[in-house]
């Protein structure tokens, strides 16, 4: 595609920031016990910061679809198109949960600002190389440059990758997404790592997938929820995450035409279609982040020094919350 193509796509990817609300599950039995407990959640909305990623997607649904209006929570979304955005909002209160990862949750623990990991998310990064760069293959990444924002969750992908393929490499920060999208085009770096739909964008404009998240096994992101919100209202963020595996029931057996049009209105490119479309794997409801992938993530920030002590799994999780 020529340069002025690829401007194009750059300047939509901007955009990209859903305004994202949460969805859940539905059987007989939960809508009974939705019923008893409805009257248990208060009428002022959860606050909610989310990022421009796949992971706001059942957020989406289950507001288009109604699934909040049916479990009776409110939630009041706040799209951010960068973290250090949405975390500026949650240090200065303004947000009752957001989506983040585990990092986040150790990094504002040392800060004195208690967030609580209530679940897991659906993620997918993917690592690319540059259309002209001639690397097909991890191996050839060995001692390359990589752009992505350090001491954020690209950069513990990216280590875990580099160690479980013995290669080394050099980081480029490129904080602006756009800025890092068209640098990869352009061939101005060697790879990068992005999450979806910006991933497949770069594919389908000549980048080269060399790994995924997925494929190695690594999750680091999380929903959370400020220790006030989880004391005093723990029936609406289980009525929350209700309302967020209903819309992960709905994705995972409707074709992507009948809602990838949707998206289209809350700034996704129309490579999400794509994406969606041929998507293998079905989209997960909402679980605990396990106890290994915690200690992993929690040991890697110690190491780059973005806290002073231990915070134990039991100190920063709650997942009572969840469907059992």
């Amino acid at each position: 595609m020529k340069k002025l193509g690829r401007l194009l796509i750059a300047i939509i990817l901007v955009g990209v920031a859903p305004i994202a609300l949460a969805a859940c599950s539905t059987d007989a039995k939960t809508v009974q016990s939705n019923e008893a407990s409805s009257s248990d959640t208060v009428n002022e909305p959860l606050r909610f910061g989310t990022l421009p990623a796949e992971s706001a997607i059942p957020i989406i649904l289950a507001e288009e679809n109604g699934y909040f209006e049916d479990e009776n929570v409110a939630v009041d979304i706040t799209p951010f198109s960068s973290p250090n955005d949405r975390n500026a909002a949650a240090q200065s209160g303004e947000l009752d949960g957001m989506i983040a990862d585990v990092m986040t949750a150790l990094s504002f623990r040392e800060g004195g600002i208690d967030l609580t990991i209530t679940s897991d998310i659906n993620e997918e990064f993917k690592l690319l190389s540059s259309p002209d760069s001639g690397i097909i293959d991890i191996k050839q990444l060995d001692g390359k440059n990589v752009s992505l924002i350090p001491k954020l969750l690209l950069e513990y992908i990216m280590d875990e990758i580099a160690a479980k393929n013995e290669i080394g490499y050099e980081v480029v920060s490129i904080p602006s997404i756009p800025a890092r999208y068209e640098a990869l085009l352009e061939n101005q770096i060697d790879s990068v790592i992005f999450t979806e739909p910006q991933a497949t964008a770069l594919k389908i404009n000549g980048a080269h997938v060399l790994a995924s998240s997925s494929e190695y096994g690594i999750k680091g992101g999380t929903i959370l929820f400020s220790d006030e919100s989880v004391a005093e209202r723990s029936t609406d963020i289980a009525a929350f995450y209700r309302a967020y595996d209903k819309a992960v029931d709905y994705i995972n057996t409707t074709d992507p035409v009948e809602y990838s049009t949707s998206l289209n209105e809350y700034n996704f490119p129309k490579e999400m279609g794509d994406y969606l479309s041929n998507k293998e794997e079905g989209y997960t409801k909402a679980k605990a982040v396990t106890k290994e992938q915690y200690a992993s993530i929690e040991e890697w920030t110690k190491e780059k020094e973005m806290i002073s002590k231990d915070y134990t799994y039991e100190e920063l999780t709650d997942f009572s919350m969840l469907k059992e």
